[in-house]
């Protein structure tokens, strides 16, 4: 099943128990899903962010499940109700300490990464301001603000589900902080991990207070044991920064050279994972889900639209090929059927950013157990390959199982497409229309 949008798909996730699922669109707007029957979803709500930056670029959704934060490029974060009968307009949460703002995030900060405590109470938020935010929604204050990273923070989250205190944020100075908000009195972070040597794009914690995975711009992904944490005293000894000097990659545009790549002498992590490309944005890696794998799995997207999967010895357990699904003729959208069939495809390319493992559904995805895997797509027209500069940025949710050579009844057909509402998107074609458009291209193309 693939869902076709006008706009790039950010970020998307499914909630705990599998019934529900959300996808952040550039369009400052998320939609939700009701996915309670994995066979047959229904769209049920879209909200939207008034007055954002660029994209929308993060959400989160509450424990139990009434509440989404989503934010952009800016100080503000809107909390929407998931429930399909409020359709009033999302509260908006300021968390800068100057009070609400409406303009671009040069008026105050931009917020990177946004996630819920496990109690529901608290938000923690990177921002492109060096920081990090804890914020008390039932108070509407500001609880922390922890200027503690020398770049971007670009991912934070909660060590634990069962408690606030342990915190991780980590930043493009390459480093990750651990922060333990009971004994912050003079500022310092309660350890550090050290071992990415580019900047990191996200995080995801195992919430057993105890294991953490991140992705880097180095191209790899890492796993952490909170008991291997340098203190903050041997981080400042040992001063790892000094092996990470600036260099001028930029992974928005350039290719990484892998000659550039080593081992970081300090490195403190347990696990290195290497084989995605972690490419021209912040492409998001996870665990595996606890009930259906005991998180024995963790994976990635990466640039070259595919999915990888690793067992947890570094070794590479399967890969969802969603760019060759997503570049099938059938699940495109109408209006760009007739560029692919002159053309056979060269300019779209895929580039999957977010992926998110369903921690129920009997379904497996590659050669996996029991499991539906749900992954996010940005499908981009790359405007080199367009004869007249026409550049078109879409966006996809593309749905993958795998069934053993069986066919389950009830199940979408393979490849099938659909809008951002969940209506299918029909395959027969005007013929009034195809011949307008072969004029057009003849005579333009």
């Amino acid at each position: 099943m693939i869902i076709n949008y006008d706009d790039n798909v950010y970020s998307g996730q499914f909630s705990d128990d599998g019934n529900f699922f959300y996808s952040c669109v550039k369009d400052f707007k998320v939609r939700m899903y009701d996915t309670s029957n994995p066979y047959n979803w229904r769209h049920y709500k879209t909200v939207a962010f008034p007055f954002g930056s660029w994209t929308l670029t993060d959400a989160s959704l509450s424990p139990d499940n009434k509440w989404l934060a989503y934010t952009s490029i800016q100080s503000n974060v809107c909390l929407a109700p998931t429930d399909p009968n409020d359709t009033g307009d999302p509260y908006t949460l300021s968390l800068s300490e100057h009070g609400s703002r409406r303009g671009t995030w040069r008026d105050s900060f931009g917020i990177w990464s946004i996630r819920f405590s496990g109690d529901g109470r608290e938000l923690v938020a990177g921002t492109n301001s060096r920081s990090i935010i804890v914020y008390d929604i039932e108070t509407r204050q500001v609880l922390e603000n922890i200027e503690g990273h020398e770049d971007d923070v670009n991912a934070v989250c909660f060590a634990d589900k069962s408690s606030p205190h342990i915190l991780y944020s980590g930043s493009d100075d390459t480093t990750i902080k651990v922060w333990d908000r009971r004994s912050m009195g003079d500022g310092r972070e309660a350890g550090a991990f050290v071992g990415h040597i580019e900047g990191l794009t996200y995080m995801d914690s195992k919430d057993d207070g105890r294991y953490l995975l991140s992705n880097g711009k180095d191209q790899s992904m890492k796993l952490w044991d909170l008991k291997m944490m340098y203190t903050s005293a041997q981080f400042r000894e040992k001063n790892p920064r000094r092996h990470t000097p600036y260099s001028d990659f930029d992974y928005r545009w350039s290719k990484y050279d892998e000659d550039d790549w080593f081992p970081h002498p300090d490195d403190n992590s347990v696990v290195t994972f290497r084989g995605h490309k972690v490419l021209r944005t912040l492409i998001r890696c996870h665990f595996s889900p606890p009930g259906s794998t005991d998180s024995r799995y963790v994976y990635s997207g990466s640039h070259d639209g595919k999915v990888y999967i690793w067992n947890m010895d570094a070794t590479l357990a399967g890969v969802v090929d969603v760019k060759k699904t997503t570049q099938q003729e059938k699940s495109l959208p109408r209006d760009y059927r007739q560029y692919y069939d002159r053309r056979g495809f060269p300019g779209w390319s895929t580039i999957v950013r977010d992926a998110s493992w369903h921690p129920t559904a009997p379904f497996i995805a590659g050669k996996f157990n029991t499991i539906l895997n749900f992954t996010i797509g940005e499908t981009n027209k790359d405007t080199a390959s367009s004869l007249n500069g026409w550049d078109n940025a879409l966006g996809t949710v593309s749905l993958h199982s795998y069934n053993e050579g069986s066919l389950d009844e009830g199940f979408p057909g393979m490849g099938t497409a659909y809008d951002e509402k969940l209506q299918q998107v029909s395959d027969e074609r005007d013929e009034e229309e195809d011949d307008d458009d072969e004029e057009d291209f003849d005579a333009g193309w």
